[in-house]
């Protein structure tokens, strides 16, 4: 139950961060700061557990990511990394909203997960995954983590 997909149908990931996208432009737009909560508790949910407990990672890998073709698999441990960063800058924006009021600190937050989301939904970038990569040249995570993964930039 707790573990993360390795490897990862790229398909669905774009289609998770499609939804990911909306709900952000949604809140971003109408200021409904409620939807982080749900927000924030899906990139939770997926970091732990990959798509078990993610109603949105249940409906883009069962329902959605079949539909569109055959699986495009990438590494999953920059996937999770990026799943990790939404899930901070989520709940980093719901407190800021929901407890402090700060509502300006929250939409800037929100404001860069609807660029993160829409390039990887969209243009199939995945800033996580970039800087996951920076990450391992830095020597900051080990190879070991993802042998595959080394350079990032190599894959097509």
């Amino acid at each position: 139950m707790f573990s993360f997909p390795n490897p990862v149908n790229e398909k669905a990931a774009r289609v998770v961060a499609g939804v990911v996208m909306v709900v952000a432009l949604v809140t971003l737009l109408t200021s409904a700061y409620w939807l982080l909560v749900p927000l924030a508790y899906g990139f939770w949910a997926r970091v732990l557990t990959g798509p078990t407990l993610s109603p949105v990672g249940q409906f883009a890998t069962r329902v959605a990511a079949p539909r569109l073709g055959a699986p495009r698999y990438v590494s999953g441990p920059p996937k999770r990394f990026a799943q990790g960063m939404g899930a901070v800058i989520t709940t980093s924006a719901a407190i800021l909203a929901l407890a402090a009021g700060a509502t300006t600190a929250a939409d800037v937050l929100l404001g860069l997960l609807v660029l993160a989301a829409g390039l990887e939904s969209i243009l199939a970038f995945c800033i996580g995954c970039q800087i996951f990569g920076l990450l391992m040249r830095a020597g900051v995570v080990p190879e070991a983590v993802c042998a595959e993964c080394a350079d990032i930039w190599a894959r097509g």
